[in-house]
């Protein structure tokens, strides 16, 4: 059997891309970055998400000798020119405070009228053989934004995006009914044809 390493030491990510990659008819032995713990997380220097993916991605693949898949994502608003961006998990000044994060974005736009408060969470997905073979693939869930947070699920700003097509915002769907129209289960779904490809070595 292949085997292919997450960089993420998210074990709930790692089940997610279990279930994709098997959902597509792979068997590949898929481990996170716990399992090397010697190996250092990546600053996120890059200016886009798929450079930040591809650096992981490639990180990994160098330090471990595996092939490698990476994904980066966050809330880009139309009215802040694709803000908060790369920086969405950081917007507030510390990295990972949604609540700070979110309260700053909704502060930002309290007078911006419903019309006007379209945004999408993008993300991008990269695969890295150790050869230095890469590919990237992206997704995004397209919504608008609500005035006040609603939903108990999810995390970072699931509480103010609201689908199109719903009513509820993200972070009042259930994890299979945000799965099935997530960013990055769309981003890694279109993935999974290509670690097939060039990791299985299927065709």
């Amino acid at each position: 059997m292949s085997r292919l390493v997450l960089a993420t030491r998210n074990a709930h990510k790692v089940t997610e891309l279990r279930a994709i990659l098997a959902a597509a008819g792979l068997t590949i032995g898929l481990v996170g970055a716990d399992a090397f713990p010697e190996v250092p997380d990546v600053k996120e220097t890059g200016v886009t998400f798929a450079e930040n993916a591809l650096l992981k991605a490639h990180a990994l693949a160098r330090a471990t000798g595996l092939p490698a898949v990476a994904d980066d994502s966050g809330l880009c608003v139309d009215v802040l020119g694709g803000a908060p961006g790369i920086f969405s998990a950081r917007w507030a000044g510390r990295h990972g405070d949604d609540v700070a994060n979110l309260a700053l974005l909704l502060a930002q736009l309290a007078d911006v009228p419903a019309r006007h408060r379209g945004a999408h969470f993008a993300c991008a997905a990269a695969l890295a053989l150790p050869d230095g073979t890469e590919r990237v693939t992206e997704g995004r869930l397209r919504g608008t934004l609500r005035y006040e947070p609603a939903g108990t699920g999810g995390f970072g700003y699931d509480p103010v995006l609201q689908p199109e097509g719903e009513t509820r915002t993200c972070a009042e769907l259930s994890p299979a009914e945000k799965n099935a129209i997530s960013h990055r289960g769309l981003a890694f779904r279109a993935l999974a044809p290509l670690v097939g490809e060039l990791v299985n070595g299927s065709r």
